[in-house]
């Protein structure tokens, strides 16, 4: 798919889905085969993310890759001048100016490759993500499997009462639900 595209030009490539979908092990995949390409790579995380570490994006399964948090989405534009590839982790929790950047390091030449949730746990789109969509050249979706019925799953199933849209955890407080076993929450308080 990516290796008849172009050297010359930008694009965007998204990762979207549930938690525990594999996001981040598909990203920490795409930029190892960067590295091997001996293609400059920067990998960037919200500072909201700090459940695993505070310099590398990790996957749920322990994958690893070191990585620079940033408060907001802007200040990646200043801190990836050679790289040749751009990603960005856990896109769901940068504002709407994430947009812009993309677009800019696109326009810029490079690789820009986001990952981030597409549904929050109202099973709702999270922004910015579906706007990141919408002007990126490739969309993968990943699945999970549903932990009730093991049939494949695509929704977040928020565990514990909290009424914020933003509670970062992992199975501490979420679990991947298909369509059929997924429960919304009675209410958005």
């Amino acid at each position: 798919m990516l290796s008849d595209v172009p050297k010359d030009i930008g694009w965007i490539e998204v990762i979207v889905g549930s938690m525990f979908s594999g996001k981040t092990e598909e990203l920490i995949r795409r930029l190892r085969r960067a590295e091997i390409a001996r293609q400059e790579v920067a990998i960037f995380k919200p500072e909201v993310d700090t459940r695993y570490s505070s310099d590398h994006i990790v996957s749920h399964n322990e994958q690893r890759f070191p990585s620079i948090t940033v408060p907001h989405a802007a200040d990646i534009l200043d801190l990836c001048d050679t790289a040749r590839v751009v990603a960005i982790d856990e896109g769901q929790f940068f504002s709407e100016e994430i947009l812009d950047v993309c677009e800019k390091l696109a326009n810029q030449g490079k690789r820009v490759i986001v990952a981030g949730l597409d549904q929050d746990y109202r099973g709702r789109p999270f922004e910015p993500m579906p706007q990141i969509m919408a002007i990126a050249e490739y969309v993968t979706k990943t699945l999970a499997i549903c932990v009730v019925c093991g049939n494949p799953a695509n929704r977040t199933q928020r565990t514990v009462r909290d009424g914020d849209r933003v509670l970062v955890g992992a199975t501490d407080a979420y679990e991947a639900r298909c369509r059929n076993c997924y429960e919304p929450p009675a209410s958005d308080a």
